[in-house]
């Protein structure tokens, strides 16, 4: 568990610092542009090159040692982070504020490539829960994950703020190339106990995906679990894209650092619920019920234009991700083998992550030229006002209100199914791998799917 501690702490510290830098970015863009489409774009691209890298990142991890994977994580975010600073450096600032120009993009590429490539990392830290982690204690050490990215999530929503409010963007820069560097040396102190992978037959695939398919319909009801949480993440993209212009409107951006901030200690005291009480028996209906409350939530909280209702809602919604979060890599944990795991969670990062860019990149110019503009409108306001109130911000409430019932409404549908049966009979039948049976297992010939050769997809 000790060591479990040390990479929880160094993961959640990388996290703290590609986040630090992501949210100063999206601060920084839509100050610069006053630009709803703008931070859509930039938003949905991260979660599209995480989806796009999500498999082969699951395959690395599954064919080589966790912490070799995590040093090469964080060596390519520490190099991307000192080539964005350098561009800075280098080009005048104005460069980097023209949405037409190539410096604006190559620069928030860069910054980007750091961060996507810093997910590895996650999905490394998941599967280190079955090799470090008694089977009964796999939830706390889940809620745990989520308590340390709560605290790192809310240095990260003041911080970034005040920096990009006070330093500007430069010593933003700055700031996260040294925190980067910080993190990598500690990285290198850490040793885990995990013998080097073994392959079948020569050369193994380069992205196994036959493989991960495999072992998740193996499980009767996985692939709905990943396909309601993919739906989840597609609703979760309208949050993504609207959730910071909403704060901007109502607050400046050094204060709407500090209150996303606050409210996000809700993430901390999730985390904490669940790393001291569980998921309960059965994780899957937990889920279930967290996200029906948190479609109600998403629908009132920009009801009216309050700053406090706003704070509250993000306060609750936060309280409730770890929950979600943490129910599903339980599930995984106990009823994948660990050889397979990264695989697996990497095929779900997938799918979950590319839902939130498809509705990102689609509900940021809807609502800059249609629905904001019709709700300020005198036919919006009679249609809606009733309901949202008046305000600057009505037509991204509108939005919201409308997400969070389709939210609750796809949760309930999922307790009537079969593969929610299914899949919950499947987890109270798992016996689980203690982290003895899981180093023996990391060592054992990793056959590639059937029908697969050596050294092919």
């Amino acid at each position: 568990m000790r060591r479990f501690v040390h990479v929880l702490v160094n993961t959640a510290l990388a996290n703290l610092t590609t986040s630090f830098l992501w949210f100063a970015l999206t601060f920084w863009i839509y100050l610069e542009t006053r630009s709803v489409l703008a931070t859509g774009i930039v938003g949905g691209t991260y979660m599209l090159l995480v989806a796009i890298f999500a498999i082969p990142f699951g395959t690395l991890v599954d064919r080589h040692r966790k912490i070799r994977v995590m040093v090469f994580s964080s060596t390519v975010t520490t190099i991307a982070f000192l080539v964005a600073l350098a561009l800075f450096v280098l080009r005048p600032e104005s460069d980097f504020t023209q949405l037409g120009g190539p410096w604006f993009w190559l620069f928030t590429g860069i910054v980007l490539l750091g961060s996507v490539v810093e997910q590895l990392r996650n999905i490394a830290l998941s599967t280190t829960v079955t090799l470090l982690v008694p089977v009964e204690r796999h939830a706390n050490a889940n809620g745990l994950v989520g308590t340390v990215q709560g605290v790192a999530f809310i240095v990260t929503s003041v911080f970034s703020g005040l920096s990009v409010g006070y330093l500007g963007m430069l010593g933003t820069l700055y700031v996260a190339v040294g925190l980067t560097v910080l993190t990598f040396i500690h990285l290198l102190t850490i040793r885990l106990p995990e013998a080097e992978p073994e392959h079948e037959g020569g050369r193994p695939p380069a992205v196994d995906l036959r493989g991960s398919f495999r072992t998740i319909r193996a499980v009767p009801g996985l692939v709905a679990l990943i396909l309601f949480t993919t739906l989840n993440n597609l609703i979760g993209g309208v949050y993504m894209a609207l959730m910071d212009p909403y704060g901007l409107e109502l607050f400046s951006v050094q204060m709407w650092g500090i209150v996303f901030g606050v409210a996000s200690t809700g993430f901390i005291i999730g985390g904490i619920v669940i790393s001291t009480l569980g998921l309960g028996k059965n994780p899957i209906r937990t889920m279930l019920l967290v996200c029906v409350a948190m479609g109600v939530l998403g629908s009132l909280f920009t009801i009216r234009e309050f700053w406090w209702l706003y704070a509250l809602g993000i306060w609750l919604y936060m309280a409730l991700i770890p929950a979600v979060e943490a129910s599903e890599q339980t599930v995984i944990q106990k009823v994948v083998p660990f050889r397979r795991q990264g695989r697996v969670f990497g095929f779900a990062a997938a799918f979950e992550s590319a839902a939130a860019p498809i509705t990102a990149f689609l509900i940021a110019p809807i609502a800059e030229f249609w629905i904001i503009p019709w709700m300020d409108s005198s036919d919006g306001q009679a249609t809606w006002g009733w309901l949202l109130g008046e305000g600057e911000a009505r037509g991204i409430a509108l939005v919201f209100l409308f997400s969070g019932i389709v939210l609750a409404v796809l949760a309930l549908l999922a307790f009537t199914t079969k593969s929610y049966r299914r899949l919950s009979e499947a987890y109270q039948d798992a016996p689980g791998e203690t982290p003895e049976e899981a180093q023996q297992d990391a060592s054992e010939v990793d056959a590639p799917a059937p029908g697969t050769r050596p050294g092919t997809v």
